[in-house]
């Protein structure tokens, strides 16, 4: 629908210039007009007032409403008709139509693994070493840098990582990346133009990072089984993968710790086939009941491929991850990184580094050390009070703990009638590659208070006795 044909007035317009501020005057008047037209305020066909006229009511000189009408003109915004007229050409921003899809109510409660308690995300030492990495740092970091990261980052983790877990980490061989799940892509996409045709996982295991990545790369992915001490090593003689994905720390979802036996038993594998083995470490740092166990990578570095991350410590939405490779393998990947995106943030890499050099990781991991062990313990009350029938396991360490159930209990149908009653969690079979007799569910802690864990386990087990009775 055309505006009307009358010429609009200054006051019309909204315009409000600031004439201490830095912006040109004639920036400020198109801007006015521009987020008029976009707002529909000031719609098409509307006339605007003559330059002199508006300049004189604006307090300005004509030179500057020109420059403005001009501007919006070139843009498409206005348009000059004949004898002088300037018209609004454009209509209104069309708003975007609200989504249909009905979204499902949030959870009272929610278990779900993968969601952290970032509310103790140490803000003002990240801060700290924010502001000393921009005052610190070498011009040449803010520049276009190697796929492998910014040189501080690497000596610092290198550091960390030998110091808290035993690695044989060079400075050299470490590759910088948008966390676990960018870090696995581009193992797999140099595995992929490697010639490898099969990458082996634990069974049950968290794969949804590689599978789908997997496939399009023409990659097969296998399970190996796991039992009470990790990967089934007996399964070995027989597989035949070029590389094999394993959490030896802190087995996902099952909790169980890769023994000693074992570790060399897949490090034996892995050398008479040429394979690599890709360590996920990725939530080594909390421990509660047992000594820290330390990386694989520092056994066999010819071997291994260390993956860690900040996700499960700081934030996920930091979005940082490293590799720490065996050095025939760095600069395949970080050609790869460097194709992708050219590169992770160069800011938060220093201020990363920083945060480490100074201890503030350090620091930051021994104040939540007790705040998640108290988390961990009030779930382990609450489960031997209130479901004793389920039998808990993993629960030395990590974020997450693991509850097998009686054989007379459908996983699928315990999870459906937990949700129905707003408790989220989740079963051990979507993360099967292969069926298995024995229903599990997994509980994740880390964002939920001492009262949630207990409301939460109150309802699951309503759930559980009403299931069971019928």
């Amino acid at each position: 629908m055309a505006g009307p044909r009358t010429n609009s007035t200054g006051e019309s317009l909204l315009v409000t210039l600031d004439r201490e501020g830095g912006e040109p005057l004639h920036r400020q008047l198109a801007a006015a007009v521009r987020d008029g037209v976009r707002s529909g305020r000031l719609r098409r066909g509307t006339t605007l007032p003559p330059t002199r006229r508006l300049a004189d009511e604006l307090g300005v000189s004509r030179g500057v409403v020109v420059e403005a009408y001009q501007q919006l003109v070139a843009e498409g915004y206005l348009t000059s008709r004949t004898g002088g007229y300037t018209e609004v050409a454009a209509a209104p921003a069309a708003q975007p139509a609200p989504s249909t899809r009905p979204q499902p109510p949030a959870p009272a409660v929610d278990f779900g693994y993968g969601r952290y308690d970032v509310s103790n995300f140490p803000r003002a030492a990240w801060l700290r070493s924010v502001r000393r990495a921009f005052t610190q740092a070498p011009n040449e970091r803010f520049g276009y840098l190697t796929g492998r990261g910014v040189p501080e980052l690497h000596e610092a983790l290198a550091d960390y990582l030998n110091r808290v877990r035993g690695t044989a980490a060079f400075p050299g061989t470490i590759v910088v990346s948008n966390g676990y799940a960018q870090g696995i892509a581009l193992l797999a996409q140099v595995l992929a133009a490697r010639g490898a045709r099969r990458i082996a996982v634990e069974d049950p295991s968290a794969d949804d990072d590689l599978r789908p990545l997997a496939g399009r790369l023409g990659l097969d992915v296998v399970g190996v089984p796991v039992d009470g001490d990790g990967l089934r090593t007996d399964l070995l003689a027989g597989l035949d993968a070029d590389a094999l994905v394993l959490t030896p720390t802190h087995q996902w979802p099952t909790g169980a710790v890769l023994s000693a036996p074992r570790r060399a038993e897949v490090l034996r594998w892995a050398d008479e086939r040429g394979a690599l083995v890709i360590e996920d470490d990725y939530d080594a740092e909390y421990r509660y009941d047992r000594l820290p166990v330390g990386a694989m990578q520092g056994l066999a570095p010819e071997l291994v491929a260390y993956s860690g991350t900040a996700s499960k410590t700081l934030a996920p939405g930091l979005r940082l991850g490293w590799l720490v490779l065996p050095r025939p393998w760095v600069d395949d990947v970080a050609e790869a990184k460097l194709l992708a995106d050219r590169g992770s943030p160069v800011l938060d890499q220093l201020a990363f580094a920083d945060f480490l050099a100074h201890g503030e990781f350090d620091r930051h991991l021994r104040r939540m050390r007790p705040v998640y062990r108290q988390r961990r313990d009030a779930l382990l009350a609450a489960l031997a009070a209130r479901l004793p029938e389920l039998e808990p396991a993993g629960i030395s360490a990590g974020l997450h703990l693991v509850a097998w159930l009686p054989d007379d209990v459908d996983e699928a149908a315990l999870v459906a009638a937990a949700a129905r009653q707003g408790v989220r969690v989740n079963g051990v079979t979507p993360y099967r590659l292969s069926p298995a007799e024995r229903g599990g569910l997994i509980f994740g802690y880390s964002a939920l208070n001492e009262r949630a864990v207990a409301d939460g386990v109150a309802t699951l087990a309503t759930a559980f006795a009403q299931l069971r009775r019928t």
